[in-house]
């Protein structure tokens, strides 16, 4: 979920243009939504998020809004990293991502439909009780994160930075043994190369379920609010398009049990909107 520079309106403006866009409809941004089909950006092989088999869960999502519009989902495909966005929304080819960190300035968000948390992923049993990261327990072990993420700086603050093993946050060579980063940091907790691993919570709940290995995933709620380790997520679509984003908000706002639905088949960790606890299920 990395989006990398920043958009001006100015620059996407000329780019809609070249991209073969009437000068005309400048204005009128919503026009350039596709309405025959839903086209989404997604990554090819990023489960539990997103895989060409459409076996993620926002493909899950996806399909949800796409039988709301009554339309068929159609994807462009293309792996997470610098020039995601740039290379899906901005060159016109598909009109939605799925999951987008609400409050990036990459593209414009809908509402946020979940909200997450970093999480806690060990071995069943290694690390009962901890719920914290300053827990005395974890001083000294390894423990994998991905670069560049907040959880290190919070590592930082706390003195666990001498044993961490950190990720590169992309990994796009076709002959890596894992399909993700997250998926490596987990086989390795399995295989007890680390002593536990601290990742996005919609990864790490998936990831360790078909681990192969007891696990535990401990959402990380007890943390101080900066470095921030909770975030809210939305669907994110082109600047100034907010006819578009209405009407996902509004779908959102329908569909709001089904979708939570399948983020809990998932094992999601799931936060109530305000306040650091479980989002209880819906009844």
């Amino acid at each position: 979920m990395t989006l990398p520079g920043p958009w001006t309106k100015a620059a996407l403006a000329l780019l809609l243009i070249s991209a073969g866009a009437r000068p005309a409809l400048a204005q009128s941004l919503p026009d350039l939504v596709t309405t025959d089909v839903l086209r989404v950006c997604g990554d090819p092989g990023n489960m539990p998020f997103s895989e060409r088999k459409e076996d993620g869960f926002e493909n899950k999502i996806a399909a949800i809004v796409a039988d709301e519009l009554k339309v068929k989902v159609r994807y462009y495909w293309l792996t997470q990293g610098p020039g995601f966005v740039r290379n899906t929304l901005g060159t016109g080819l598909c009109d939605l991502i799925i999951g987008s960190a609400a409050g990036g300035e990459l593209v414009q968000h809908t509402n946020p439909y979940y909200r997450s948390a970093y999480s806690l992923v060990s071995r069943k049993g290694e690390f009962d009780g901890v719920k914290r990261l300053d827990d005395p327990r974890l001083k000294g072990k390894v423990i994998g994160v991905i670069g560049g993420t907040p959880p290190v700086n919070r590592m930082g603050e706390l003195g666990l930075i001498s044993r961490m093993k950190a990720y590169a946050p992309y990994q796009l060579d076709p002959a890596r043994k894992h399909q993700t980063i997250a998926a490596e940091a987990i086989a390795d907790v399995a295989e007890k190369t680390t002593d536990a691993a601290i990742l996005w919570g919609p990864a790490a709940g998936w990831l360790a379920k078909h681990s192969g290995v007891p696990m535990e995933v401990v959402p990380l709620l007890e943390e101080p609010d900066r470095p921030p380790l909770t975030f809210r997520i939305a669907m994110g679509v082109r600047m100034e398009e907010n006819d578009w984003k209405r009407s996902l908000n509004a779908i959102l706002r329908k569909r709001r049990a089904d979708i939570e639905t399948v983020l809990r088949a998932y094992d999601v960790p799931l936060l109530e909107e305000e306040g650091n606890t479980l989002l209880e299920p819906s009844k």
